[in-house]
């Protein structure tokens, strides 16, 4: 969807009242197509509906196209088929040269992919990527056999892979920078030559990704036996069948804009077909705003949020990271200051999140302290201003809330929801 290089949001006449369907979940799209792959056999096609079409699941389909998988898009359907070549090996190519942008996703999981390959891979991205640590992923790799190395010596991509395939074994992984890394090497696991025992080295951020994974490998027939979100056993090699089809759910971090125009707009806001016991943590954003003082009904349409009079919080955000800028955007409406904590590893994303929001906040006129590990924000009186986005859609799709009740509110470059949400602003106009 095109965009002009800045977007003005205009205040919402009256509280909303309105349904939305948010798009397929990015994060259960990407893991299942590698799952998909990885599972897909030459006489039956995996089928995933529901896929979601973005930047980063168009990198996730080229760059496994790239490796030989056999792939089929259809977005006017959110469908997806995947095949694997009459008599491959487990990466059908032996070698590839993969542009990744900036999916995050993309980069971890097929990093681990590729190590089942034989033969020689490099994965590189944009300027930003380049600035992403991934070596706890490399390191992992290579204590299972894998001749891993970041090109320019950093602990970032570009990855340069040459492998035999994984050896299987124990390793141990760091789980404090990216729960993605621990998620590509479980999912890359059960196709080793031997079982593997990961172990991981101090804390792990964003669990419910990780639990996310196990849940989905199951469901793709994969064998895995976790020992809490501590140590997990795979046993390998595994030569599960083929599923279909798979569903992918609404998109829980997408939902929680809606959620959160409900929250500061007042009115109610229904995401459609968004499951209370959903794959993702992310969901639990709701219960953050029914402490901050909204009303949540959970039903099997969806889930609803009716605003309320908001009060200021301090609130643990580690488990569900990627709606900490949703949260932010409905704090500057609260009574009394937020503090969001524990959320370090999110300097680590698209770009350093609580530096980005701590100027763009500051510059609508909220009060912002901004620590080493989260940000406390106190309400005051709020004005409008062109606020950057730093290339992140998370920034664009958050602050563009506050334009909601604040007049002169312009988002630069908000074409670059592309990479999650192409159409989140249409959508967002459902509202009025």
């Amino acid at each position: 969807m095109p965009y002009p290089p800045q977007l003005q949001v205009q205040p919402l006449a009256r509280p909303p009242h309105a349904a939305v369907r948010v798009p397929g979940s990015k994060s259960i799209t990407n893991r299942a197509l590698v799952l998909a792959a990885l599972t897909a056999s030459a006489s039956q096609d995996t089928l995933l509906q529901g896929s979601l079409q973005s930047e980063d699941t168009e990198v996730m389909v080229e760059c496994l196209t790239r490796l030989g998988f056999l792939v089929q898009t259809d977005w006017s359907t959110s469908s997806i088929r995947i095949r694997r070549p009459d008599g491959s090996t487990i990466v059908p190519n032996s070698a590839g040269d993969l542009f990744i942008a900036n999916s995050g996703t993309s980069m971890r999981f097929l990093t681990a992919l590729t190590a089942l390959g034989h033969g020689r891979f490099r994965l590189d991205g944009v300027p930003r990527m380049r600035k992403r640590p991934i070596d706890d992923l490399v390191d992992a790799l290579n204590q299972l056999g894998v001749r891993a190395v970041s090109e320019q010596g950093n602990g970032c991509p570009p990855v340069l892979i040459e492998t035999n395939g994984l050896a299987g074994g124990m390793v141990r992984i760091k789980g404090g920078t990216s729960s993605q890394f621990l998620s590509g090497l479980l999912m890359a696991a059960p196709f080793a030559r031997g079982d593997v025992l990961i172990e991981i080295d101090g804390p792990l951020v964003s669990v419910p990704y990780v639990a996310m994974t196990v849940r989905m490998m199951r469901h793709f027939g994969l064998v895995i036996e976790a020992e809490g979100s501590r140590r997990f056993r795979v046993p390998a090699p595994q030569a599960p069948r083929a599923i279909e089809p798979y569903a992918i759910e609404p998109d829980a971090s997408a939902a929680s804009y809606f959620f959160g125009a409900a929250a500061i707009a007042g009115g109610e806001v229904t995401v459609a077909d968004l499951p209370s016991d959903s794959l993702q943590g992310d969901v639990r954003f709701v219960d953050v705003l029914e402490q901050m003082g909204c009303h949540v009904e959970r039903t099997d349409q969806g889930i609803t949020i009716r605003g309320g009079v908001l009060r200021g919080i301090d609130v643990d955000m580690n488990d569900i990271s990627d709606t900490v800028m949703t949260l932010a955007a409905v704090a500057c409406f609260a009574e009394g200051p937020t503090t969001i904590r524990n959320v370090a590893h999110i300097r680590h994303k698209e770009t350093d999140r609580l530096a980005a929001l701590t100027t763009e906040l500051r510059r609508l006129g909220a009060g912002v302290v901004e620590c080493a590990d989260g940000l406390t924000i106190t309400p005051a009186l709020l004005r409008g201003a062109v606020v950057q986005t730093y290339h992140d859609h998370r920034m664009a799709m958050s602050l563009a809330l506050i334009g909601l009740k604040v007049s002169g509110v312009v988002i630069d470059n908000p074409a670059c929801v592309a990479k999650t949400y192409p159409r989140f602003f249409d959508d967002l106009e459902r509202l009025r």
